[in-house]
């Protein structure tokens, strides 16, 4: 029972990381939250039903598509809604409101298109965990947890390394000095939309590959990310997968104790309690105003 919920913890870390990072690349650029990300977070899997299912195209180029038509809709949502409002000025509040709005307008195309019932999409049929330490894990579970420390060791080289990393870190830190001295900010937001949203389409993917899907299944691991980015600290990448961790182990573990049903008090039980400890997180970054 312990390796099980051992197992369980770092996949859904791994999961929670993921999304986290995608939305604190957005959020650090931006300087707004962006709950429509929960949208696109929900895009990945059914685009990737699109390219697999409907249009018949083989699962490895089904997915790159839908994880690159993510980044695509993460871009297209940044240059029609929030840039005009953040050539207007508008204040990190307006952004997050319009957001919201975003995020029901895309929930409903989803819902349109493909329905509101619950799906599964599988790679292949139905197969056995594999056995670890008394444990089950299965191979898109492994993938899950690889991909999640592939995302953590190459972003924490690339922000720290290269030249857009740098670039990043500049318009994180002061978007007008960044302007100042000469980095192009609105393009670094864009990339950083397009890189965000890719990663949250990946998220997506791996969360419908493991359970299931619905048009709303982005939400909850968009909160949880949230949850980890403020555990974490809204700085540093590590410490980002640092807070999914320690968040996944508190619900996993916490389960075995309490029960299944307070499993998502524990995660905001754990968030209100770093709020109170840390206010000053996420409000640094989202009290400064939007600008080009």
């Amino acid at each position: 029972m312990i390796y099980q919920a051992a197992v369980n913890a770092l996949v859904v870390s791994c999961q929670y990381f993921v999304v986290a990072i995608s939305f604190y690349a957005i959020y650090r650029a931006a300087g707004f939250f962006h709950f429509a990300h929960g949208a696109v977070v929900a895009a990945g899997p059914y685009l990737l039903l699109l390219f697999s299912k409907w249009l018949g195209v083989p699962w490895a180029l089904a997915a790159c598509a839908a994880v690159s038509g993510c980044g695509a809709v993460g871009c297209v949502s940044y240059l029609l809604v929030y840039r005009p409002l953040r050539r207007r000025n508008s204040t990190a509040l307006v952004l997050m409101l319009a957001s919201l709005g975003t995020y029901v307008v895309m929930q409903n195309l989803i819902s349109m298109a493909f329905g509101d019932y619950r799906q599964t999409i599988r790679l292949g049929g139905l197969k056995e965990g594999l056995g670890i330490l008394g444990a089950k894990v299965t191979p898109i579970q492994i993938v899950t947890v690889a991909v999640g420390v592939s995302v953590a060791l190459g972003l924490a080289w690339a922000v720290r390394v290269t030249m857009p990393g740098k670039a990043f870190r500049a318009v994180a830190n002061d978007p007008q000095l960044a302007s100042a001295s000469g980095i192009e900010s609105d393009r670094v937001v864009l990339w950083c939309f397009g890189l965000g949203s890719a990663l949250g389409g990946t998220a997506g993917v791996l969360i419908a590959l493991d359970l299931d899907m619905i048009p709303t299944m982005g939400m909850n691991p968009l909160v949880f990310g949230i949850v980890a980015v403020v555990v974490g600290g809204a700085r540093r990448v590590l410490g980002i997968a640092f807070g999914a961790l320690l968040l996944g182990a508190a619900q996993h573990f916490g389960v075995l104790a309490i029960g299944f049903r307070w499993q998502d008090a524990i995660a905001f039980a754990m968030l209100f309690g770093f709020l109170v400890m840390r206010p000053q997180e996420l409000a640094r970054r989202g009290s400064v105003k939007a600008a080009p």
